[in-house]
């Protein structure tokens, strides 16, 4: 089986914001990761990546909240999708308070 691309889009969220998803079913686990699937999901900001999910080969899955990375215990695809989404929506209030 070759890698099959699940999810690839890119989304606008402001002017200066947007997420890149990018989601890849792999033959066999990458490196320090129990199941089947490369990810990488990005919030970039004024061309900074101030969030993002991943499974760098020898990381394991993780999470980069700006400068801090955080180790992520992955479930499922859904999980993982709505655990990003849920840190971008703070994110983005943290960013509109005053």
């Amino acid at each position: 089986m070759r890698a099959v691309i699940l999810l690839r889009t890119r989304l606008t969220l402001s002017e200066t914001s947007f997420v890149d998803i990018q989601i890849w079913q792999v033959p066999l686990p990458v490196r320090a990761s129990a199941h089947r699937f490369k990810y990488s999901l990005a919030l970039v900001s004024d061309a900074l990546c101030v969030l993002r999910y991943d499974n760098e080969a020898g990381k394991g899955d993780h999470k980069h909240n700006g400068t801090e990375q955080i180790a992520y215990a992955f479930e499922s695809l859904e999980k993982l999708q709505d655990d990003f989404w849920k840190d971008v929506d703070r994110w983005m209030t943290q960013q509109t308070r005053p």
